[in-house]
């Protein structure tokens, strides 16, 4: 099955036989050598020189972690809402005890600063904003670098959930002035689920000496010093073999160019976005003027039903995704991240091609246009 998803995604074999390795035992040179390389390689798909910290789970784990470890009971945090990765910030802010103001709650649209800017204005408790940078829900690409300026200068803290992003998009934690960002390594680290990493500026660093949520089992402070020291480790044990998965995995990554891998994503959106447009279908969220490379959010013209679609695309051996929430019975996504490649793409948007024309009838061909 080709995985068009937007993650789990497929795993190349080279990495799957990394993962494949007898039982290492985590306080081995072995093990540590190992994760050496996994952190050195990684820095720089974040754009940082900062330590790059792995937490034993999954992306929402690193965002839960992200918040204990940075704010205090009674902070406040501006939230942008447009998508379902958006707004599980503030599902998860509010399990803690904070005070969370969303904006942006409008999936069809970017993230607006002068809406941030006003909620950090309006509530002085804020003491740093929440963002997605690509949310699969929506496929919008949120500005970042805008959005680091605007927190620099009112001094809160910026949190980027790069889960969808980092390693397929470029990223340059430094250079934008990021404070805290994760990503996980089932999407474009091309591994299997089970394992994050955090970045954090030194800024997060002072917070978070500060700060007085409850945290134990994903203790920043505890992770940087068993990575920082002459034989890195961890806390506890890992994830043995989705270490090893992303390790190579990150190999693959440096072999082929970082910017080439980004260049490759850009490549397979503008693929989607091509063939989309010449059998008329449109994009989901229509308003949205930055849109992801890594996943696409494909509306449908009625009476076309994405089940439809995705049901003759799953008896053709491609998986795709189902939108979310409101738009499930209009839409559906097409990853196109991680060891996806082009000739991928192209074979899905064919086989979409196909679909479409084979549920060409009636008045609903008549709108299609029959070519």
């Amino acid at each position: 099955m080709l995985l068009m998803t937007p993650g789990p995604t497929r795993v190349p074999e080279r990495v799957l036989r990394a993962g494949a390795r007898p039982m290492l035992h985590h306080r081995t040179p072995e093990f540590s050598r190992e994760l050496a390389s996994l952190l050195e390689l990684i820095a720089p798909v974040f754009g940082t020189r900062e330590p790059v910290l792995p937490v034993h789970a999954t992306g929402r784990g690193a965002m839960e972690a992200t918040l204990s470890n940075l704010l205090s009971p009674g902070d406040g945090l501006v939230v942008c809402c447009n998508g379902r990765f958006g707004q599980m910030w503030v599902k998860i802010a509010r399990s803690y005890g904070l005070i969370v103001h969303g904006v942006a709650a409008d999936w069809n649209r970017d993230v607006d600063l002068q809406e941030i800017e006003g909620a950090i204005e309006a509530y002085p408790e804020v003491r740093a904003i929440a963002m997605a940078h690509s949310d699969t829900s929506t496929g919008v690409a949120n500005d970042v670098a805008a959005v680091a300026g605007l927190a620099r200068r009112r001094g809160v803290l910026l949190f980027v959930d790069g889960v969808s992003s980092i390693g397929g998009m470029p990223f340059a934690f430094d250079e934008w002035g990021v404070d805290a960002a994760f990503t996980a390594s089932q999407k474009c680290l091309m591994s299997s689920p089970g394992l994050s990493f955090v970045a954090l500026s030194e800024r997060a660093v002072n917070a978070s000496a500060r700060a007085t949520l409850p945290h134990n089992y994903w203790n920043f402070a505890d992770i940087r010093r068993e990575i920082s020291g002459p034989k890195p480790g961890t806390p506890g044990t890992p994830p043995v073999h989705v270490v090893l998965q992303v390790a190579e995995a990150l190999r693959m990554i440096h072999e082929e160019g970082f910017d080439a891998v980004c260049e490759r994503h850009k490549t397979m959106a503008g693929i989607v976005a091509r063939g989309a447009a010449a059998l008329g279908l449109g994009q989901q969220c229509p308003g949205l003027r930055n849109r992801s490379t890594t996943v696409t959010a494909l509306a449908l013209p009625a009476p076309l039903a994405p089940d439809t679609v995705r049901e003759g695309l799953k008896k053709r051996g491609i998986l795709t995704a189902a939108a979310l929430e409101h738009y499930q019975p209009t839409a559906f996504r097409i990853g196109h991240m991680g060891d996806i490649r082009p000739d991928d793409v192209e074979e899905t948007m064919a086989a979409v091609r196909e679909i479409v024309f084979e549920d060409r009838r009636g008045p609903h061909a008549t709108r299609l246009g029959e070519q």
